[in-house]
């Protein structure tokens, strides 16, 4: 049966519309094979862990050097290193409670000394005691009585203490008395008791310094050494030393200087009377010392005779 050109037309018609409703089906749905749509490029996919996520540690690069282990450490040496901190801690704490008796010891003689200021006297270096030490007596002379900075302003020697200067030698009011610090490494060698010659200019200077501000007093001739045991065997105690160092600058004095036998007197303290903490090198080395004790007595007028020098 032959087809009306007409309807031909119309299913034509049809058929067109009805793809265009399936492209149009397709491309709503997303379909990616509807053929109005082009093939989307594929997105590469990133590895690496996004902001604030740690890597695997699979993806981590191995460590430039391995980690220390301890596992194979020999526990001698370990000890060994823990003894040493050990120490090392101890030797710091001991410097500091060193440092804090210094700073306790300067602050009570700027104390005083501000109060003999106050009370109208010069101004003097007061001294207290060691922590422990009370005052002792050695040739029938005060060693340290304590006198408080204002009695010390009236005291004979406190005129002349302003005059009495020594390069090197540390001065400072003990009590009654005038204290002169010699360091025994500027007179000595380690263990001996044979003068330096430097030690000589030392004493010589020393000596006509005391006989210029303080003529015919008493001086005692004190040695003190720190607690380290003697080195050598000549020595039986630090005693020893100490009153082979005394009688070393007495022989000195009396044959080579103005000082008079009559106004000198020995004293071997050893290690008894430091004046610092023995705890540090430093606190060692102050605590080995000579010193000079001026005290306000007098000799008697034609006592004893001034020595002829060489």
């Amino acid at each position: 049966m032959p087809i009306h050109p007409r309807s031909a037309h119309c299913a034509r018609t049809r058929s067109v519309a009805h793809l265009v409703v399936v492209g149009i089906a397709a491309a709503a749905a997303g379909c990616s094979n509807h053929p109005f749509q082009r093939p989307a490029a594929a997105t590469p996919v990133s590895l690496l862990p996004p902001p604030g996520v740690a890597a695997p540690a699979a993806s981590l690069p191995p460590p430039a050097a391995p980690l220390p282990s301890y596992a194979d450490t020999d526990p001698r040496q370990v000890q060994a290193t823990l003894a040493r901190s050990q120490q090392e801690r101890q030797l710091l704490q001991d410097e500091v409670t060193a440092l804090r008796e210094q700073l306790a010891s300067t602050s009570g003689q700027l104390a005083a000394a501000r109060g003999a200021a106050a009370a109208g006297g010069p101004m003097l270096a007061g001294s207290a005691l060691p922590t422990g030490q009370s005052a002792a007596t050695a040739g029938g002379l005060p060693y340290a009585a304590g006198m408080p900075a204002a009695a010390a302003a009236a005291s004979p020697l406190a005129a002349g203490y302003g005059q009495l200067a020594v390069p090197g030698v540390e001065k400072r009011f003990d009590g009654s008395v005038v204290r002169l610090e010699l360091p025994a490494e500027r007179l000595f060698d380690q263990g001996s008791a044979s003068l330096l010659p430097g030690g000589a200019s030392l004493l010589t200077q020393v000596a006509g310094e005391v006989d210029r501000v303080y003529p015919g007093h008493f001086i005692g001739i004190e040695g003190h050494v720190d607690t380290e045991p003697v080195e050598t065997s000549t020595w039986g105690s630090p005693h020893q030393l100490t009153a082979a160092r005394a009688a070393t600058l007495f022989d000195f004095f009396t044959l080579r200087t103005p000082l008079r036998q009559a106004q000198l007197f020995l004293v071997a303290h050893g290690a008894n009377h430091p004046v610092v903490s023995n705890a540090t090198a430093a606190g060692r080395a102050r605590n080995r010392r000579m010193e000079l004790v001026i005290y306000p007595e007098r000799v008697a007028a034609g006592a004893g005779a001034t020595a002829e020098g060489p």
